[in-house]
């Protein structure tokens, strides 16, 4: 069949290079029973590429069902996919078919296959390998034949190394990949599909098509369209209904398109003398940068912390410092330069530089084990009671008697 047939009988608008391969891959795949994975942003189409590769092949006359694995609880979806047995679990009144009985000979299109459950993906690698499956709550082995095309707008290989994904399902389900090009990467198609949209819409409500100037299809075809061909289709619906006159000139576009729009994602505000040379480029720098922020005040709270219960004296200054600290951003106290430091800070700073100080010595350890500690009172004890048992067994609030099996517990010598 050619390609333009093609085009024609499933709605596919443009001439794109990119668009074309992904199409031609489609028919050459889709005589075969090969796994397919179609991989593109959301909005392009990737639904209406699983339609040809099931309309061409020799399934056609069979069962075709497109599955959004986004939109099936994580609870339920095995049960979805492979059915379930009477009382498999609370709400299972009836024994139910899957989608993968149900579809026996035909295709199934699971859509969204990067929100798949790990646990449901093993169930999937095995269907695909064996043709074999086993309902919820049932030990019986079933058999299917069923084509499987998966679409996703993830980078799935990277789900595989953060283990969001199982690298054998990953390369199982990809035996043919197909990219479907995202609209700002078929530039050259954006008005055909603009004017499609929109003599549809006037065809459907017996109005006259909007027509654009130079300037307005310079905008459409500049826009970066995140939402690809379901957000064009949108614009064009909303220009066809709002605008009064049927000639839409560039400033009438500019209500509904925006002009620059190459910088979607939120930024940092640049600070006063930054060098404007990107220091944080991208969200992850801009999250690692808050969470070490985040983790350098933990810090210094825990060590004020530490210091008001060692130095009890300097308690009411580490606090105050502590309180100023978090609302104005104050560095540590012995990072202050003593022009810049705040009238309270320089009052207490002796007081608060010692207690940043003790951080300076080597820190020992004190043995924290109750039996040393017993000891060393049981010892002490009889050192100031010259080695009577009877008073200092009162003095440790111990019987005489206990006392005695301590000191033989602890060979203490008397």
């Amino acid at each position: 069949m050619e390609q333009q047939s093609i085009k024609n009988r499933f709605g596919i608008i443009g001439n794109s290079p990119a668009l074309n391969h992904a199409l031609n891959t489609a028919v050459q795949v889709a005589n075969t029973d090969l796994s397919v994975l179609i991989t593109g942003e959301s909005g392009v189409g990737k639904e209406a590429f699983s339609q040809i590769i099931h309309s061409l092949s020799a399934r056609k006359h069979n069962p075709f069902i497109a599955v959004n694995c986004g939109a099936i609880p994580e609870g339920t979806i095995d049960s979805e996919l492979f059915g379930h047995e009477k009382g498999s679990f609370t709400g299972a009144l009836d024994a139910r078919k899957g989608y993968f009985e149900t579809v026996n000979g035909g295709t199934i299109f699971l859509d969204e296959i990067g929100e798949m459950p790990i646990g449901t993906q093993a169930r999937l690698l095995r269907m695909l390998e064996t043709g074999e499956y086993i309902r919820v709550g049932s030990s019986k082995v079933q058999r299917t034949d069923v084509r499987v095309i998966a679409a996703t707008n993830k980078d799935l290989l990277e789900f595989t190394l953060t283990g969001k994904f199982r690298e054998d399902l990953y390369y199982r389900l990809s035996t043919v990949p197909i990219r479907v090009p995202a609209l700002r990467d078929r530039k050259e198609d954006i008005f055909l599909l603009f004017r499609k949209f929109a003599v549809d819409f006037a065809e459907r409500y017996k109005t006259a098509p909007v027509q654009l100037d130079d300037e307005a299809r310079n905008l459409l075809i500049s826009y970066l369209w995140p939402g690809n061909v379901r957000e064009l289709k949108n614009i064009a619906d909303q220009i066809s209904v709002l605008s009064p006159d049927k000639f839409i000139t560039g400033n009438d576009m500019r209500r509904f398109v925006p002009e620059n729009n190459n910088n979607r994602l939120p930024v940092l505000a640049s600070q006063s003398g930054s060098s404007g040379n990107g220091e944080f480029n991208n969200e992850r720098d801009i999250l690692y940068k808050l969470f070490f922020d985040m983790k350098k005040d933990v810090t210094e709270l825990k060590k004020m912390f530490v210091d008001i219960l060692q130095n009890p004296n300097g308690a009411t200054a580490a606090a105050s410092y502590a309180k100023e600290m978090l609302i104005h951003d104050y560095p540590p106290v012995n990072e202050l330069q003593p022009s810049l430091a705040p009238a309270f800070v320089q009052q207490h700073q002796p007081v608060l530089m010692k207690q940043n100080d003790i951080h300076d010595h080597e820190e020992v350890e004190e043995s924290l084990n109750i039996m040393d500690k017993e000891k060393e009172l049981i010892i002490k004890a009889l050192k100031k009671h010259k080695s009577k048992r009877k008073d200092a067994s009162l003095d440790l609030g111990i019987s005489e008697r206990t006392l005695y099996r301590k000191l033989k517990e602890y060979d203490i010598e008397e």
